[in-house]
């Protein structure tokens, strides 16, 4: 039976760690942090069984099997990164096209879409996952909101608030949040240890996932207490599918950061509309 194939963001943080020899110097270049990146790259160690790297006090060294996987892994992402280069959506008269994570236009961008829709019936939007900064440059949106920081994300990119952690959890579970399994969002700088530093509770968590939104999911289904980005909890809270575990919140590293096209006036009004909304 062919085995699955472990997830893309394994390989392309393993490939930009063997480009770099540095797990700084990959976070860097795709837009997560040093600890994601090392803990992606470990996870797929652990799924081949194989050490891919030699971890110095300065650096990183591949080992044979690392570098016999480079080019079989580089070779084919380079491939997909052409070949989003050449899809074609089709005419874009009339379509404003927004690139965001799942967990963004799930969690934040739909719930309020039906209001903006009302007020731009003959406008189109195309929604386009994005990620990795070179999801952003493929995608060539009219709208970008990323993760991550202002150095990333661009100098003419805005923070949108609110921009803190919070522990939230489903009404239907009920206990104490020292009583209940934590869910943690891998990949960012803030989590239950910073949750640990600042407010108690130093235990592990019982569920990772590699995004706030799926955070979000299993917290609403009761699985535990999830800390995540206020910003996405917005409609969740309000909607009364999940509700503070405790009355504190952290500081946020990381945000989600908007900017737009200029020359786009669709951008402009979609820009206006989403901050008024995330303010009310």
């Amino acid at each position: 039976m062919r085995k699955n194939l472990p997830p893309l963001t394994w390989l392309r943080s393993f490939e930009a760690a063997a480009r770099n020899l540095s797990f700084t110097a990959a976070a860097e270049e795709i837009g997560l942090t040093q600890s994601a990146v090392s803990q992606q790259v470990k996870s797929l160690e652990t799924r081949l069984r194989v050490p891919l790297f030699v971890r110095h006090a300065r650096g990183l060294a591949l080992t044979d099997a690392g570098r016999r996987l480079l080019p079989e892994v580089g070779v084919p992402l380079q491939a997909l990164a052409v070949a989003m280069d050449g899809a074609d959506a089709g005419p874009d008269k009339g379509l404003l096209t927004i690139a965001a994570s799942v967990s963004v236009v799930q969690w934040v961008i739909a719930p309020l879409l039906p209001d903006f829709t009302r007020h731009h019936l003959s406008l189109r939007l195309r929604f386009l996952s994005a990620i990795w900064p070179d999801d952003f440059q493929s995608a060539r949106a009219d709208l970008e909101i990323r993760f991550g920081s202002l150095r990333q994300a661009g100098e003419n990119a805005e923070l949108l608030l609110p921009n803190r952690l919070v522990a939230l959890k489903s009404p239907a579970l009920s206990g104490a949040l020292e009583d209940l399994p934590l869910i943690e969002a891998v990949g960012t700088s803030g989590g239950w240890q910073t949750w640990a530093k600042e407010v108690g509770d130093t235990r592990p968590p019982s569920f990772y996932t590699d995004t706030y939104g799926m955070a979000l999911q299993l917290a609403v289904h009761g699985s535990g207490v999830a800390l995540v980005s206020e910003l996405l909890a917005g409609h969740a809270l309000k909607s009364g599918l999940l509700e503070p575990a405790h009355p504190a919140s952290v500081a946020a590293d990381e945000g989600y950061y908007l900017s737009v096209t200029p020359d786009k006036p669709e951008a402009g009004r979609f820009r206006d509309w989403l901050l008024e909304k995330l303010t009310t």
